[in-house]
């Protein structure tokens, strides 16, 4: 993506040296970290899978509205709610975003552990809270991924975090902090234009998201090379009694991530990343929050109605006292002019 953006007059070559900063010759390449990632986190799915050397059956009662009182005999820590899903019909395994197992929201790929009660919910429910929380969260996640790549080994990227923001906000976000020497550079169209095409080839793919629970040692292994990674997992250990971290991953990427996730990056249609705010802190680095907007593939919408969401979530989500603050407009829900 690099190559792409020679036009802003901060990449590729100038007077034949190619910028890259000296502390990048001494650690790991991006994509080096990347993979490092994920073959820890394969690592410790496999040794997980081997606390259960031998297969025990658990009985998972459907509680939904179609098929009410269905019990179904899975398989204990490999048995998912998508493969009740399957026992159930087509409908089910494509619309269902998240399961509720005991009352808890639970990732459609997350296996069941215990026998349990379960429903699923999906994007046209009473009550969508819980899904599209999962959904901008999940959409956050693939921006952070293509951010994360997008600047080569030349410029330094450090993923902060994807800040916890309703779907009212109009906006999903993440914040990072790129290399010193870009302070001053201001995206372009042209380069929202090259990022949302990175981004549609990791929703083309199809890549299923996975959780996984870890120690806090494990995930700081993981994390070693970013700072801001490793203040989160000290933070996540803290808030239970097992010290324990919610990982998850689609294709290469890891991310340390509140959950659930949406099953698959395929659930997104309309994407794209639209903006980039510097944000005031109190800290030396600039931080920037980088902002897009998508809807599933089970709400598009009408060309005109998505120019009005892309044009609102340009603007900067805040915060004030952990709230969304939403500047010069008020939003409103506009569901009803969406396509089914």
């Amino acid at each position: 993506m690099a190559a792409r953006w020679v036009g802003c007059g901060l990449w590729g070559r100038r007077q034949g040296r190619r910028f890259i900063s000296t502390s990048t010759v001494s650690r790991l390449t991006s994509e080096e970290v990347i993979q490092m990632r994920n073959e820890l986190f394969s690592k410790e799915k496999e040794r997980q899978l081997s606390l259960y050397p031998r297969i025990e059956k658990i009985e998972v009662k459907y509680t939904g509205k179609s098929h009410p009182g269905s019990v179904f005999v899975m398989n204990k820590a490999l048995s998912t709610p998508y493969n009740c899903a399957m026992h159930l019909s087509e409908w089910h395994c494509k619309r269902s975003v998240l399961a509720l197992v005991d009352g808890e929201a639970w990732d459609m790929y997350r296996p069941l552990t215990k026998s349990c009660e379960i429903q699923f919910l999906t994007f046209k429910d009473e009550d969508p809270e819980e899904v599209n929380k999962a959904y901008w969260r999940s959409c956050a996640m693939i921006m952070a991924c293509v951010l994360k790549r997008a600047f080569k080994d030349d410029y330094s990227v450090g993923l902060i975090r994807a800040p916890e923001v309703p779907v009212i906000s109009g906006a999903f976000c993440y914040d990072i902090i790129l290399d010193n020497r870009l302070n001053d550079w201001k995206p372009t169209n042209d380069n929202f234009r090259s990022l949302t095409r990175d981004a549609g080839k990791l929703i083309h793919k199809d890549l299923p998201f996975e959780t996984l629970h870890v120690e806090a040692k494990v995930a700081r292994e993981m994390f070693q090379h970013n700072k801001y990674k490793l203040e989160m997992i000290e933070q996540k250990a803290s808030q239970n009694m097992e010290g324990i971290v919610m990982l998850h991953r689609f294709g290469d990427f890891v991310d340390v991530s509140e959950g659930p996730h949406i099953p698959r990056t395929s659930f997104c249609f309309q994407y794209e990343i639209t903006a980039a705010h510097n944000l005031q802190t109190n800290q030396s680095e600039l931080i920037r929050r980088f902002q897009g907007v998508s809807l599933p593939v089970h709400l598009k919408a009408h060309h005109i109605v998505w120019h009005k969401l892309l044009e609102r979530s340009k603007r900067l989500v805040s915060f004030i006292s952990g709230e969304v603050q939403l500047t010069k407009y008020k939003y409103t829900v506009i569901e009803e002019n969406l396509n089914d």
